[in-house]
């Protein structure tokens, strides 16, 4: 099994952003093992880290963007692409603006500085996932579709059939990559992106990519690039293939499978990317269920001063302190509140839900606050979300991610699921206090 890889130095390249044609200078730097692709605002004081994963994109047209709060990166595809093809794991990728520079609408010029910095092998084997089943999501005719690799197969063979009726100078292109880093930089990384005359024009209108001219960016008119010529015959294909390799490295693991996709966009793209993340989740949270728990009731309550009838969670079957907790709330007809909510209607209170995700919260901060005499007490809440209710015979599966932790506050990002379905989500802040305030 191959090891995960980063760069050996620092180096930067600078430019114009695709779409705002604001300039912002971006560095790569290299990361230890374990952290994957995190992209960093160093323009924004303290510097916010948005990783690259799936769940902080944000919705764009014609692009994919990421956030972490109010702060998001513009246009990540193709520097996540060149990340992707040359197979680097890890990596700090510093921004100076809202846009990474769109260069000439290709990698190459990413690949050509990831090559510069030196790519090296790190003392950990490789993240990947096996696509365990086939998985197809659709808009109209357009989709996308993962499907699993024979067993002797550990590469990603990407399929995409393009077909643009309505221009008769791009047509019909179909592609397939076996991707390789050799691949990728030789076949893929120097096609860039592609729109016809008319998109361009409704684009710049919208006051986007103004700063463009034709030899910037292949647009298309009736018979062809207009004042530009193509690198590959079939160059526009070979773009959506870059665009999505970008788009599934969102997934935040090497995947192994075969992916088919037929006029797809950045949003499909992404939604194949989660309905992934879904199956591996319930492959994981089988597995912990199989397991012994981190955290039994003796040691809950032990931890928390909650008692019947308050104590909502009634085992954490997995924990990585100060990082992710993960627990059980078992829900039967012989809850309290369940007599008044409703009668004959049974539906646990939306509040008790969030309870929930806080206790968890809680216990995954008293592994870092137990050694420094504090207790997490709830502050506030934010982005509170229900998406579905739930009843007697449910298992809450409870989750809490810390996404930061001080020696006064702490965040922590929860969820919880009833099976593969999201029924609440919160972003819950905590206040540290003293354990014994006499």
């Amino acid at each position: 099994m191959r090891v995960q890889r980063t760069i050996e130095h620092p180096v930067e390249i600078a430019g114009l952003g695709l779409f705002t044609g604001e300039p912002a200078t971006l560095r790569f730097r290299p990361a230890p093992p374990g952290t994957g692709v995190v992209f960093v605002r160093d323009d924004q004081r303290p510097p916010i880290h948005i990783p690259a994963r799936v769940d902080n994109v944000a919705k764009r047209l014609r692009r994919t963007s990421i956030r972490n709060g109010s702060v998001q990166i513009e246009t990540v595809e193709h520097c996540l692409s060149a990340l992707s093809g040359m197979g680097i794991d890890n990596i700090f990728v510093d921004l100076s603006g809202n846009e990474v520079p769109g260069l000439d609408g290709s990698c190459q010029a990413f690949v050509e500085k990831l090559k510069e910095a030196g790519i090296v092998d790190q003392d950990q084997p490789r993240q990947i996932y096996r696509v365990p089943e086939t998985i197809r999501v659709s808009d109209g005719p357009s989709y996308v579709m993962a499907a699993p690799a024979a067993q002797d197969e550990d590469t990603l063979e990407i399929i995409y059939d393009l077909n643009y009726g309505g221009s008769p100078a791009i047509g019909q292109q179909v592609y397939k990559v076996r991707l390789t880093p050799e691949a990728f930089e030789h076949q893929i990384a120097g096609a860039r992106t592609f729109v016809l005359k008319e998109e361009a024009e409704q684009l710049q209108a919208a006051g986007l990519g103004r700063h463009l001219s034709y030899q910037d960016i292949l647009v298309f008119g009736s018979d062809g690039p207009i004042d530009n010529d193509l690198r590959f015959p079939d160059e526009c294909v070979r773009h959506k293939i870059l665009d999505l390799i970008g788009d599934l490295s969102l997934f935040g693991k090497f995947l192994v499978g075969h992916v088919f996709a037929r006029q797809s966009g950045h949003s499909l793209n992404h939604e194949l990317v989660r309905r992934l993340h879904e199956l591996e989740d319930a492959s994981n949270l089988q597995r912990m269920l199989k397991s012994e728990p981190a955290f039994d009731i003796r040691e809950i309550q032990r931890i928390l001063p909650h008692r019947f009838p308050f104590l909502m969670v009634d085992r954490v079957i997995e924990i990585e302190p100060g990082k992710r907790a993960v627990g059980l709330k078992n829900v039967t007809v012989n809850e309290e509140f369940f007599t008044g909510h409703y009668p004959g209607q049974p539906i646990m209170p939306g509040v008790l839900i969030i309870e929930a995700m806080a206790q968890l919260g809680g216990l995954l901060l008293s592994r870092e606050l137990e050694h420094t005499g504090k207790v997490a007490v709830l502050l506030s809440l934010d982005r509170v979300k229900f998406r579905r209710p739930v009843m007697p015979g449910d298992q809450l599966l409870l989750e809490a991610n810390a996404r930061r932790v001080k020696s006064r506050t702490g965040h922590v990002s929860c969820a919880a699921r009833v099976g593969d379905d999201l029924v609440a989500e919160a972003d819950i802040k905590f206040m540290m206090v003293d354990a014994d305030p006499l």
